[in-house]
């Protein structure tokens, strides 16, 4: 199996912790040089210090935030003009619990900005150095409610699901150029989110958070909860040349968690 991804460059957002520093961490184990990028310098030296290296290969930082997409536009193009990006992880904090209806309108055109915005300012500025390749991989890390909707989740419910629909399209818009793009739906996996949706659950309904984990465990058919590295080789291998033929998916990877096929 060809997952070789030495000479290609990749940015992967969001990559301070969690799942976006084990997508960096996988891409660099395939030989990949990785541009991790978030709000916080000093966290992501960290993670460049911390990223495999064999070779040749060349890991950098770039500080941007997502709800300043006209600079996080210019920043990232500069970027990909003197090297061009290859592979884009999008990945961005999910939006604030709570029920849809309750969800002042700002909160979700917010989110909107943050998420589905954000990311097609982040596709516009390296397809150029795609197309020119004619190879590229846009990997998108949403969720599960973009089949199944999480309770409480109103607007990320509603948010989610809108960028699954822009990648699909995406998908058969680029395809044709060489360049996949398909979404990672991960299930209940420890990061921060996590520990903050435990902690609102627990808040909403009294009881104890590890009586909240352990309704959430309930529904896992595997019995635990995913570890960030699970969902980053995930992303890794649809970034890889084995998974060229894998165009416009939305893979779960949720322990078997959502009951829909």
């Amino acid at each position: 199996m060809d997952l070789e991804l030495t000479g290609r460059h990749a940015l992967v957002c969001g990559a301070s912790e969690g799942i976006g520093r084990a997508a960096a961490h996988e891409l660099a184990a395939l030989g990949a040089d990785v541009t991790v990028m978030a709000r916080r310098a000093e966290a992501l030296q960290a993670v460049v210090d911390a990223l495999p290296r064999r070779g040749e290969q060349r890991h950098g930082l770039l500080v941007a935030d997502v709800s300043q997409r006209d600079d996080l536009a210019a920043e990232v193009a500069a970027l990909a003009d003197e090297r061009p990006v290859h592979i884009l992880v999008n990945n961005t904090g999910g939006p604030p619990g709570g029920p849809a209806h309750g969800a002042d309108a700002s909160a979700y055109v917010d989110a909107f900005g943050r998420h589905l915005l954000a990311n097609h300012a982040l596709v516009q500025a390296v397809l150029p150095g795609m197309r020119a390749a004619h190879w590229g991989r846009i990997v998108n890390v949403i969720s599960t409610s973009v089949r199944e909707p999480i309770a409480n989740l109103g607007v990320s419910n509603t948010v989610r699901g809108a960028v699954a629909s822009w990648a699909k399209t995406l998908s058969r818009e680029l395809g044709p150029d060489g360049i996949t793009v398909n979404n990672v739906l991960p299930g209940y996996t420890e990061t921060a989110r996590l520990a903050q949706i435990l902690a609102d659950r627990a808040a909403a309904s009294g009881k104890a958070q590890t009586q909240v984990a352990d309704g959430m465990l309930a529904t896992v058919p595997v019995g635990r909860f995913a570890q960030a590295g699970e969902v980053g080789g995930v992303i890794a291998f649809l970034c890889s040349p084995a998974a060229a033929y894998v165009n416009g998916v939305s893979l779960p990877v949720d322990g078997g968690r959502m009951q829909s096929i």
